[in-house]
């Protein structure tokens, strides 16, 4: 059952239609075998990126495709939907892309930013230390400015495309002055003294890599200082806004799948001489289950909005981010119980669905941060 998008151009309804059969030709059918064997889906992020959908919301000088965050949102949605790993990764290489995009130079973008929106080059996102995840402040990786060039050294956690990325946008000290000390760097995967753990075992989203990254002397020219010195707390901070929109986005993506796997099971399903559909148990169960998935897609769509608009939308952000990924854990909970025994099987896909959906509520800030983000705003606006 398709979403029945509202989409403001007769481009964007065309782009649909593009995103839509790229999910089910080229994404949906390789999820489940891909997910099992821990296979990184590199190949899905260039057929993406050759479509336009890793440029979409960036300038058509660059080869973006220039679309409102409101229409990447949904077409990330659709992602997710089919394949949740990708989605996923497609959001995190838009927030990696962000930094370079809106704080680089001219020259920066004119040498970088076509092949990120393409497809050619993978980005990573390297921000949280073994040490500092929520408090970005207490990062320890350095970077010393050495004539021409800066050397790094440290350790980035939680890195997703770790060992697969082509470039990373790696957040480091200039200075120990807490907020103002930090600066961003573009690191592309060639420089000497890159290397990276073990992928980390994780419960789902078992076909995206997640590994440290580890920075042993790695120079990387000054030319790769995005923005200024001291700049990249508020880099950082700009960019996990967006990201966490593209997290709402996936986790109704994710939950959207789920209902509709448990939608059609139970009118399949028959018990007592009819379809599990016609109890009302069953019913109300789905009903929930659908106003979540619409309650979740409205709220990330009103924050996107808003910055389409150029309004503020750090609050609207958390909140969609809290709102959707409690939702997606909720649906692909309650989707599970739909289909009783078989849904705790991997027979049918709703039992990865669920373990998919829990770290959408840890990741780009836990919900716990999220509701700290959230008084915070609110509380400095009364």
């Amino acid at each position: 059952m398709a979403v029945d998008r509202l989409l403001p151009t007769d481009e964007s309804i065309d782009l649909l239609a593009l995103v839509r059969d790229l999910c089910e030709h080229e994404l949906a059918p390789y999820a489940a075998h891909a997910e099992e064997t821990e296979t990184f889906p590199r190949g899905a992020f260039r057929t993406l990126g050759k479509a336009g959908v890793l440029g979409l919301p960036y300038p058509e000088q660059y080869g973006g495709a220039e679309q409102p965050y409101e229409v990447y949102l949904q077409m990330l949605e659709e992602v997710a939907a089919a394949w949740m790993s990708v989605g996923v990764g497609v959001s995190v290489h838009t927030m990696t892309s962000y930094a370079l995009a809106t704080f680089g130079t001219d020259e920066q973008k004119g040498r970088l930013l076509p092949d990120m929106v393409g497809g050619e080059l993978l980005g990573a996102y390297a921000l949280s230390e073994p040490q500092a995840g929520s408090d970005i402040s207490s990062m320890t990786t350095r970077a010393v400015r050495d004539g021409d060039e800066y050397v790094l050294n440290g350790t980035k956690a939680w890195i997703s495309h770790g060992s697969h990325a082509d470039f990373y946008t790696t957040f480091a000290r200039t200075s120990d002055d807490r907020t103002h000390g930090i600066s961003a760097f573009h690191v592309p995967a060639s420089a000497d003294g890159l290397s990276f753990g073990a992928p980390e075992r994780k419960m789902g989203l078992t076909g995206s890599t997640t590994t440290l990254v580890n920075y042993d002397d790695v120079r990387v020219p000054a030319a790769n200082l995005i923005g200024s010195e001291g700049q990249g707390m508020r880099i950082a901070l700009s960019a996990l806004d967006s990201g966490r929109l593209g997290i709402a986005a996936c986790a109704i993506g994710l939950a959207q799948a789920a209902l509709e796997a448990a939608a059609t099971y139970a009118k399949e399903r028959q018990q007592f001489g009819r379809s599990i559909a016609e109890f009302q148990g069953v019913q109300f169960l789905l009903a929930d289950m659908a106003a979540a998935v619409e309650s979740g897609r409205s709220t990330y769509l009103q924050a996107a909005r808003r910055r389409d608009l150029g309004r503020p939308f750090t609050q609207q952000a958390a909140i969609a981010k809290l709102v959707c990924t409690d939702a997606a854990m909720k649906v692909t909970t309650d989707a599970v119980q739909v289909l009783g025994g078989y849904g705790y099987t991997r027979e049918f896909p709703v039992e990865r669905y669920m373990r998919e959906a829990k770290v959408t509520q840890i990741f780009e800030g836990t919900n716990q941060i999220q509701r700290l983000v959230i008084s915070r705003d609110l509380l400095r606006s009364v």
